[in-house]
């Protein structure tokens, strides 16, 4: 592929659909919907403790544990502190999990790590990078364009539902299967100007990717299991810290970091939290139909 395309897929195409995927929550999203934070506090601040803090520190342990290259333990650390995504918020509803839930942990956990993100990327550059080059990320700018791609396209959405519900549910039901097919087509395009290093990372970082999913939604899961959430709940939060924002992170390392090596264990993670979420879906399948059905 050209540097021309290249230069397009990460300074127009990846924003834009960012941009497009945070917008389509917005339009799920209303500001009596943060009331679940006052009626089931304990599962909110729960599943954000397991997307913001935990989640970071598995992605770090992953990285020691399996001796990962600078690059590679970076590039999942980067996924590690991304927050959630819309493509969480569909898989919920496909497993018929609890979306209210999902969709205000995603939007909490967008807004947080605008702020987050900026600061942890500038410990961890200079950290996992000593010695090598280290890419410069000026703080308060890198928190201006997680604004501009995630919290005013979100914020677009919300007031385009206020003011036009009708119109706005009937965009949010088509854009739902949009979303995922917009996550398909960053990690393909990324994969395509990165395929080399796709290729010979394949086997060395797929393994810590795997474990690193498995340990993220399994985290989900005991936290519900600790909290003495139902089976719906304890689904979603599955869901909510395994499946992370890979375009987001896919943005930081090709737009603000632009560095395509970094981007090598976001597009194997796409893959593979898709199919594990698929997998755990279908056995929490009877698990909430039970439950559903017993609440009748």
């Amino acid at each position: 592929m050209s540097q021309s395309a290249i230069a397009f897929v990460t300074t127009v195409f990846v924003p834009i659909a960012l941009m497009l995927i945070m917008f389509s929550l917005g339009l799920t999203l209303a500001l009596r919907d943060f009331a679940l934070l006052a009626r089931n506090a304990k599962t909110v601040v729960a599943g954000l403790l397991g997307q913001l803090v935990l989640m970071p520190l598995l992605a770090l342990g992953v990285g020691i544990l399996f001796r990962l290259p600078p690059e590679l333990a970076l590039g999942l650390f980067i996924l590690g502190i991304s927050p959630a995504g819309t493509t969480s918020n569909a898989l919920t509803f496909v497993g018929r999990g609890n979306v209210a839930l999902a969709v205000v942990l995603t939007a909490l956990s967008s807004l947080v790590t605008v702020f987050t993100i900026p600061l942890l990327l500038s410990w961890a550059l200079p950290h996992f990078l000593a010695g090598g080059n280290v890419p410069v990320l000026s703080v308060p700018t890198t928190m201006l364009q997680l604004v501009r791609v995630t919290v005013l396209p979100i914020a677009v959405g919300m007031i385009l539902r206020h003011f036009a519900p009708g119109f706005a549910a009937r965009l949010a039901r088509w854009l739902r299967p949009t979303a995922m097919i917009v996550l398909i087509v960053v990690i393909g395009f990324s994969v395509v100007i990165s395929l080399d290093m796709v290729l010979d990372n394949l086997v060395r970082g797929g393994p810590p990717i795997w474990a690193l999913n498995v340990l993220a939604t399994l985290t989900g899961l005991a936290i519900g299991r600790l909290i003495g959430a139902n089976v719906r709940d304890s689904m979603t939060l599955g869901i909510e810290v395994g499946v992370h924002n890979v375009t987001l992170a896919i943005f930081l390392t090709l737009s603000v970091l632009d560095s395509l090596p970094l981007a090598v264990m976001q597009n194997i993670y796409g893959v593979v939290m898709l199919i594990n979420a698929g997998i755990l879906i279908r056995w929490f399948r009877p698990r909430v139909l039970a439950e559903e059905g017993k609440g009748a």
